[in-house]
This record gives C-alpha cells, sequence and structure tokens, in this order.
C-alpha cells in the first residue's frame, strides 16, 4: 500500500521536485510485532533533513498515526519507507514558491535474509569506486542515491554481499547499505560522516548504546587497514539492526564480543 498526503494512491505528477531533481528525503522504518521501532530518531534526522533543505515541514503526528495503522499489518516484521517531497513548483533549480510539501508512506515485507545475515554473518568486499565528498549532503538521506545505485551494481558484479565504499582520498565512510563499526581493544570505531555518506538511525542507536554502557568509541577518519587490523567488525541499518562481518577480501574476524553485548541490549530495550 501507498499513501500520499494520506490517500492511498500509486501515483506522484511528473513535475514533482522528486522525480525532477531528487528534491527531499526518506527514511527507511522497521517494524517489529506491530511496533514502530526508533521513531523518535527517525523523525529527529527527518525533521533536521527538512530544516537543512528548506522544506516546509509536514504534520508530524498526522505522519505517525498513518504509519501506526500500517504497522499493525505486520505481528512479525515489517518494513515502512517514508518519502517527502518540496512537490511541484519553483522554476528550473529554484524552489522558490514551492510550498506543497508531498508525503509518500509506503510499507513492504521485511527482508527476510536479514535474519541469515544476523545469524551467520557476511563477507564484505571493497569498492573501487569512490564517493564525492559533498559536506551539503553530508548525513542526510536525500532522494538522490546515484551513488548507490553504481556501488550496488559494482557489489552485484563482483558477487559479494555488500562492499565498504571509500571517499576520494581513501576514507572509509559505509558499506552501499549500511554503516560501519569496528572493535580494536578495549575501543569500538565508526567513520565520520561530515563529508559524505548516511547517518543511520540504528548508527545512532549503536552510539547510544555505547555511551549508556561507558565503552570507549571513537568517531574519525580510518582508512581500511584500520578495518583490517579489527578484532571484529560488524555493519547496521534500521532494517538488518546489528549484522556481524566474518571475512574483508581475505581478512577474517571470528570474535563477535561487542556485537552480542549490543545485540543483547537492543532487544532488552
Amino acid at each position: 500500500m501507498a499513501l500520499v498526503n494520506g490517500c492511498e494512491q500509486q501515483t506522484l505528477a511528473i513535475t514533482d521536485r522528486a522525480t525532477q531533481y531528487g528534491d527531499g528525503c526518506f527514511t527507511t522504518i522497521l517494524v517489529d510485532q506491530q511496533c514502530v521501532q526508533l521513531w523518535s530518531l527517525h523523525l529527529a534526522r527527518l525533521e533536521l533533513s527538512l530544516q537543512r533543505l528548506a522544506i516546509a515541514a509536514p504534520n508530524w503526528q498526522q505522519i505517525y498515526s498513518q504509519v501506526a495503522v500500517l504497522a499493525l499489518k505486520y505481528p512479525n516484521k515489517g518494513g515502512i519507507k517514508i518519502l517527502i517531497s518540496r512537490g511541484s513548483g519553483g522554476r528550473g533549480y529554484n524552489p522558490l514558491g514551492c510550498h506543497d510539501t508531498q508525503v509518500v508512506i509506503s510499507d513492504f515485507e521485511w527482508p527476510l535474509h536479514y535474519q541469515q545475515w544476523q545469524q551467520q554473518g557476511i563477507t564484505l568486499g571493497v569498492c573501487q569506486q569512490r564517493m564525492g565528498n559533498s559536506p551539503m549532503l553530508a548525513g542526510m538521506k536525500h532522494l538522490n542515491r546515484l551513488e548507490q545505485v553504481l556501488l550496488k551494481q559494482e557489489v552485484e558484479t563482483a558477487g559479494w554481499v555488500d562492499a565498504i565504499a571509500l571517499d576520494g582520498d581513501d576514507r572509509v565512510i559505509e558499506t552501499t547499505v549500511a554503516n560501519l563499526f569496528w572493535r580494536h581493544g578495549n575501543t569500538v570505531y565508526t567513520p565520520a560522516l561530515q563529508r559524505t555518506g548516511v547517518a543511520g538511525v540504528m548508527r545512532q542507536q549503536v552510539l547510544n548504546m555505547l555511551d549508556e554502557i561507558n565503552y570507549d568509541y571513537q568517531v574519525g577518519d580510518f582508512g581500511v587497514d584500520a578495518v583490517l587490523a579489527a578484532d571484529e567488525v560488524f555493519i547496521t541499518n534500521s532494517l538488518m539492526a546489528l549484522v556481524p562481518v566474518n571475512q574483508i577480501q581475505t581478512t577474517q574476524y571470528c570474535e563477535r564480543t561487542m556485537f552480542k553485548t549490543l545485540w543483547k541490549r537492543l532487544h532488552s530495550c
């Protein structure tokens, strides 16, 4: 099902700036036993993204009510996507006078292979293509995902499950579908996202949990060598939650100490 501004329909105007320019943002939410997960973090990121894009905010209470109704369809697990567009209007790139914010809410079945990933772990490659630095858009889950499309093509061609993406200065940013964490000794590391990348909701939840247990972590600039030297590696996004990494290229990881600690804490909340 898809709701456009609260009405069930399957189309947007061809003049909508989402299709013309990728002018908007989105988030993808896990539903678990009919409950919307991490709503406050999803809402905070949407609000910040709309402020940065200067898009008029919708009625969040109405949106949550619509999301909550769709969540009732999933007694086990499902997913809900909220897409927000600036709407139609403006002249060319200029959005002046465009205030007709459009909200598209859709739901889908939870990808069952995530359960296998969570239990068995995955192997990662390292993409040859590089992500461009764009501080104006960094952190946002905006509607122009062409870099991810091209990176995913590389992943599929190479036969990987997923792969690490670097920027033009060989800094580790994320994978094609998730944020990246690794533990070396008694410190957890994750890449900074001020230049590019998506500030994932589950990434923020992991950082919150590390704060709660007073565990040392560092957010910064790292190369692939730092990840390869780790004791354990895991990836995160809102749908898969946490997934352990067994191998990157030829380097193997056997430990899951931090993964298990965070997994237990996440499911005790």
